[in-house]
């Protein structure tokens, strides 16, 4: 038997060995993904050359098995495939990036399988820079194998053996094992025990290597039970096997609302397995960072949540891709760049939203369910401008034409359906921000539209208003809020009959002289608190509104003033309602007499339910206190006309 040979590593793998194996890899677990990778490998390598007729030199089944030895602090990996050579195991495991894969698939450039095409595409890892993620937990690495294929009858196998400091040995083998394929003994360190577990071992290999496809048995037991159901023809997949498989990716105890099962060929070939959730996502409270799909490359996990194969506004999906050649850097861990998949988000995000049309056409209730899931998150998609149109088909809204529900199932409708409902001239989607649909209901600003029997879309979500203004259009009608709407904004539209009111009757000449004079005294009561006040011509049954002089709504200007930090009051102009009973009452106190103290009382109080409208109250006490009073002196008043 020949002596063990001592090699040195070249030099550029003694320059960067020490990096590979202690900073390059964040997550120490790593080296038995890339161990795992690179058996795959083997095996698929021999799966190829035997399905073209070549013979091994012996009869084995295509395997990984993992032993634990607590007692020597050893872990052994062994594959039946290919194996290598004695030259072989020199070049692989003595040069950075050196591994047979590549120079496998330029082999196979030039050959073509029974149906035409070259078949590379489950060849996994480049065998020689993961290799080195070992010594990460190894003290030394014992490497033992025996080539598949004899050349000129010799199938001797031999043995590599290094610490990872600089040389390593390498010499005929006198064991037996492996009879074909590859050992590897890791000898771990003393930091590195938890790796003589098999609980540890078992969740490594479901967490990266579940889906390789062949069996991986530690100790006896197989861990890879669960097959890559993205890989398998959609007609022998049952609903049941979906559901379970969704189950087990997200730990989900509900059935996945729906499913999406993608293969692609071009422009970048993957396979998918995308999910809805039947679950709501807390993706705007401690969820935000918990999004993102599975990221694989031939069936081995390459990034956990990646948040770049989905955008932000389809965060509530679910599920695995699988690309078959992705360009990674040298650990494996992160991506070199980021092109390919930007195409596969934009086949992702078209096949999703095709999928979304088609359930809101054939299932309105399925779908109306989906969007009170998931709907929040999905109003992140204003700012996908390149797929407008049928993202503002897919929105809901609640609206003033839509029946009363219980609170959180309020019915919605699409723009498509409010621009069926309106009048033939109206070319406007009009809206109000509200935190609920009756608060809507009962804005003043609504009173117009009522009466002009005109729908307005109700915005009961905070992101409502912002969706609105990037949206800008939609089938060439604008976004407008009802809230800025101009007296003559709806003149061409005719009062309905059932809307309309008994008109006050009309003031005279002198009292519409006078009524301009409390409209300047109680602009004298509110100072600069108000900008202007004016005679309202949009009130029916408010006696009172604040209207934005600069067009901002008031809920998006209180959000403003949030992230300002701004607590002061907005200076807004006060509008009246002069055929409102409780001004016309004023009318009649000022004309008697202009200085009444009660006067000043019935401003404020006028002025904080106004406020109060637009959800601003700044000193509630003086509220409170003011209210008290006239409640008062209403109340004794009540009691002299009545003769209590």
């Amino acid at each position: 038997m020949a002596e063990a040979t001592t090699h040195e590593f070249r030099a550029e793998v003694r320059k960067v060995l020490n990096i590979l194996t202690n900073s390059l890899y964040t997550n120490r677990e790593i080296f038995l993904r890339e161990l795992i990778s690179n058996a795959s490998d083997a095996l698929d390598k021999l799966r190829f050359r035997t399905n073209r007729g070549e013979k091994t030199t012996v009869d084995k089944p295509l395997e990984i098995r993992i032993s634990l030895d607590k007692d020597n602090k050893k872990l052994t990996i062994s594959d039946t495939g290919l194996g290598m050579t004695k030259d072989e195991l020199a070049e692989n495991l003595g040069t950075i990036a050196r591994s047979g894969s590549e120079h496998f698939l330029n082999d196979l450039a030039s050959e073509e399988t029974t149906d035409g095409k070259a078949d590379a595409s489950n060849i996994i890892g480049r065998f020689g820079v993961g290799f080195y993620s070992v010594f990460m937990v190894a003290d030394s690495v014992k490497v033992t194998s025996r080539p598949a294929f004899a050349a000129d009858g010799q199938n001797q196998a031999y043995t590599w053996q290094s610490d990872g400091l600089g040389t390593f040995t390498l010499e005929p083998s006198e064991e037996t094992e492996p009879e074909r394929g590859t050992k590897i003994e890791v000898h771990l360190k003393d930091d590195a025990s938890e790796f003589l577990e098999k609980y540890r071992i078992d969740a490594v290999i479901r967490k990266h290597s579940a889906f390789v496809p062949f069996p991986v048995f530690v100790d006896g037991e197989q861990v890879n039970t669960q097959p890559a159901l993205w890989r398998e023809p959609k007609t022998s997949i049952s609903k049941e096997q979906y559901a379970n498989f969704f189950k087990s990716l997200t730990y989900e105890s509900k059935d996945p609302l729906d499913v999406q099962h993608i293969s692609v060929d071009v422009p970048v070939q993957f396979q998918a397995l995308l999910f809805i959730p039947d679950s709501a996502q807390d993706f705007f409270g401690q969820e935000q960072e918990l999004w993102g799909l599975d990221l694989y490359t031939r069936r081995v996990l390459i990034q956990h949540n990646n948040k770049d194969l989905l955008p932000e506004y389809l965060a509530f999906m679910k599920g695995v891709v699988d690309v078959e050649d992705l360009p990674l850097n040298i650990s494996r861990e992160t991506l070199q760049e980021n092109v390919l998949l930007r195409k596969i988000q934009q086949v992702l995000v078209k096949q999703t939203l095709t999928k979304l049309e088609k359930m809101a056409k054939d299932d309105v209730e399925q779908y109306e369910h989906f969007w009170r899931l998931h709907g929040r998150i999905f109003k992140l998609s204003y700012r996908d401008y390149a797929n407008h149109d049928r993202i503002c088909a897919l929105m809901r809204f609640n609206s003033s034409a839509m029946p009363d529900t219980e609170a959180g199932k309020e019915a919605l409708t699409s723009l498509d359906a409010y621009m069926e409902r309106a009048p033939e001239q109206q070319k406007t989607f009009w809206y109000v921000a509200a935190p609920n649909r009756e608060a809507a209901r009962l804005n003043p600003h609504m009173e117009m539209f009522r009466n002009k029997g005109i729908e307005v879309l109700y915005l009961l979500d905070p992101i409502d208003e912002f969706l609105m203004e990037s949206i800008g259009k939609y089938k060439d009608w604008d976004f407008k809020p009802a809230e800025t709407a101009a007296d003559d904004a709806l003149k061409d539209f005719a009062d309905k009959e059932e809307n309309k009111q008994e008109a006050a009757p009309p003031l005279s000449d002198e009292d519409s002289t006078t009524f301009n004079s409390l409209l300047d005294h109680i602009k004298e009561i509110l100072g600069d608190r108000v900008k202007e006040v004016r005679i309202s011509h949009r009130l029916a049954d408010s006696p009172a509104v604040l209207v934005s002089p600069d067009g901002m709504t008031s809920s998006m200007e209180k959000f403003m003033r949030v992230m300002q930090k701004n607590d002061t009051l907005p200076v807004r102009n006060l509008e009246l309602n002069r055929d409102h009973p409780l001004l016309r009452n004023m009318l009649r106190i000022f004309k008697a007499c202009p200085t009444d103290p009660f006067l000043k009382d019935m401003t404020e109080t006028l002025f904080d339910a106004c406020l109060l409208l637009d959800g601003y109250i700044k000193d509630p006490q003086q509220v409170a206190s003011r209210t008290r009073s006239l409640l008062e002196r209403s109340a004794s008043l009540y009691t002299e006309v009545r003769k209590f």
